[in-house]
């Protein structure tokens, strides 16, 4: 596809900094920087080399020749570009008044301002990235951790779509044979009998709810979850806040009760981030502040996603301990038995006791021991276990897990329509069906208005 118009934008973030870009795509790319770009060497943009870097200044003609920036000009020749189309970068001082007044010459030269998302919109359109990739570009762009990367960089590099397009090949062969059943009948043809037809979507099936399976641990480390800290005043919570945010974030004292209110932090445990809430001590308490932490501690179950529950090693069990306890038999915890490194009156024994299918970690914390069990604990709970970047790629993506959703219930009705000898007809349409749910994914089938929801989100500049 080729493009009539040139696009511009600012491809880095506002603000001050040492670098800003002004990108253009389009055919007049090169032409707007042979108008606007005066290089320090004798030599017009238009004959330099693809993929080079040279130093000059941007020019104003319109304004005396005023020099408005000195730049570095990219200048990069289609096709091998991002978009496919020719694109010039000016590389100019960051800051917002250089940056939008080579901006504002660019357009006065015939570009248009982008959408946004439309430069990784032209490269999708233009056959350089399917639509997994496209958007696996704005993954990169916002994963929260190390492990959110590796994932969004194995979509990028077609991991994923390969995938796609390996089970949207099987449905297509066995689509094929189907309808060839259908349209020669009559013809001494060895068509595939109903019972490896059967095999066939079993095997596929099972390949695809393997893959959708994992959708649940990629919405986690894409998007991570809200973990909380529950515990009776004084039995280390504050501390651990502190331990795993590795700063003195919360205020820790000897004093039952300093947390009045919840205290929140972004961390990173395992790959996964996490948004990790510090609670007032749930007790019985006569002070007013000191009652709306505690309300505010118990609000907090209706919006984690995962608990931390901790109690105190070195005192009984109370009343307040067993309350918890039973938390811990509804929800996703983990308990921890703090301050092992004093005399132990409640042993990790008496918390299984009454969550017994629950996990039960021994800390002291101020002595720094168990935090690394701990935060091990953590990644593998809200992971379901050993977790390690697999051969086949993650969906960390909704609307895929909605295309794989939508492809599994066509398999269903395939299987349904085979084991009761169905008319191939309907096998078709569902197989039909299934196969379009995967073109979904990577672009084969997406109507424009989903193209136009998918780039909008994107930054402008890319």
């Amino acid at each position: 596809m080729k493009f009539d118009d040139t696009i511009t934008a600012i491809a880095t973030p506002r603000g001050e900094g040492g670098i800003g870009i002004v990108r253009v795509s389009g055919s007049l790319a090169i032409p707007i920087a042979c108008q606007l770009f005066h290089p320090s060497r004798d030599i017009s943009p238009d004959k330099l080399p693809t993929h080079t870097l040279t130093h000059g200044h941007v020019i104003d003609t319109s304004e005396s020749d005023e020099v408005v920036d000195e730049v570095l000009l990219g200048i990069m020749r289609a096709p091998n570009t991002y978009t496919t189309e020719d694109i010039v970068e000016f590389n100019c001082h960051g800051g917002f008044v250089p940056l939008t007044t080579v901006l504002e010459l660019v357009v006065k030269s015939g570009a248009r301002l982008a959408e946004p998302g439309e430069f990784t919109k032209r490269a999708y359109l233009n056959g350089r990235l399917d639509l997994a990739q496209a958007e696996a570009v704005a993954e990169l762009i916002s994963s929260k951790t190390e492990l959110s990367r590796k994932i969004a960089i194995d979509a990028l590099s077609g991991k994923l779509s390969e995938h796609v397009n390996r089970l949207g090949d099987s449905l297509a062969s066995l689509l094929a044979e189907v309808e060839a059943s259908i349209d020669f009948p009559d013809e001494d043809l060895d068509f595939m009998k109903i019972d490896t037809q059967l095999q066939t979507v079993r095997a596929i099936q099972k390949d695809l709810v393997q893959f959708l399976d994992t959708a649940s641990e990629g919405r986690i480390i894409k998007e991570g979850v809200k973990v909380a800290i529950l515990g009776k005043p004084n039995v280390g919570k504050s501390s651990l806040f502190n331990a795993l945010v590795t700063t003195a974030r919360a205020i820790v004292t000897d004093i039952p009760g300093t947390t009045r209110d919840t205290i929140e932090e972004a961390i990173n445990v395992g790959g996964i981030p996490i948004n990790l809430i510090d609670t007032a001590g749930i007790r019985q308490t006569d002070d007013l502040v000191e009652q709306h932490g505690v309300q505010r501690s118990r609000d907090v179950l209706d919006k984690a996603e995962f608990l931390l529950l901790m109690f105190d090693a070195s005192q009984p069990l109370e009343e307040a301990d067993i309350e918890l306890l039973q938390i811990g038999n509804s929800h996703r915890v983990i308990l921890i038995l703090n301050k092992t490194d004093l005399h132990m009156v409640t042993q990790p024994l008496v918390l299984s006791d009454h969550c017994p299918k629950v996990r039960v970690i021994q800390t002291a914390i101020t002595e720094e021991k168990g935090i690394d069990e701990l935060k091990n604990a953590i990644r593998d709970e809200l992971l379901g276990g050993e977790f390690a970047m697999a051969e086949s790629p993650i969906i960390t993506n909704a609307r895929h897990q909605d295309a794989l959703r939508r492809a599994q219930e066509s398999l269903d009705n395939v299987i349904a329509s085979l084991e009761n000898e169905m008319p191939p007809d309907l096998v078709s349409v569902d197989l039909r069906i299934g196969l379009d749910a995967l073109g979904d994914i990577v672009g084969k089938t997406t109507t424009e208005d989903i193209l136009d929801r998918i780039f909008s989100q994107f930054c402008v500049g890319k």
